[in-house]
């Protein structure tokens, strides 16, 4: 098991995704990853430009900050994805966890596999 405050980089990336209701589990500054359906983008005019993306899944919902830098790499993906994953840092304030992305990838395909006839499952992410 590992230590009860290990350093942020010694908390191992998730080969797919940490669920939402473990995201008290890591260090702050741990970089990890989310995944989970878009329930709100918020693009606020006082944000210059950051966007804050709420993904929800069976476990419960992840606050992703989206940095102006980040979106213009990822902006399809941010704008038009209905299913996410993120990989970026974790930052805890006030007890509220936020991962501030660095990576942003659109898995919105695997929905859609789920509408065909005889599919039990869309399988694991890529």
């Amino acid at each position: 098991m590992y230590p009860v405050t290990p350093h942020p980089d010694a908390w191992p990336r998730p080969p797919r995704a940490l669920p939402a209701g473990l995201l008290d589990r890591p260090p702050n500054g741990a970089r990890v990853t989310v995944a989970g359906l878009v329930l709100v983008r918020q693009r606020p005019g006082t944000a210059k430009g950051v966007i804050f993306v709420t993904l929800e899944d069976e476990t419960g919902t992840a606050n992703v900050v989206v940095w102006r830098a980040i979106y213009e790499k990822f902006r399809r993906a941010v704008i038009a994805g209905r299913l996410l994953r993120v990989t970026g840092r974790l930052q805890r304030e006030h007890g509220v966890a936020h991962v501030l992305a660095e990576r942003v990838e659109d898995l919105s395909p695997l929905l859609d596999s789920l509408l065909r006839p005889g599919a039990s499952s869309p399988g694991p992410p890529p």
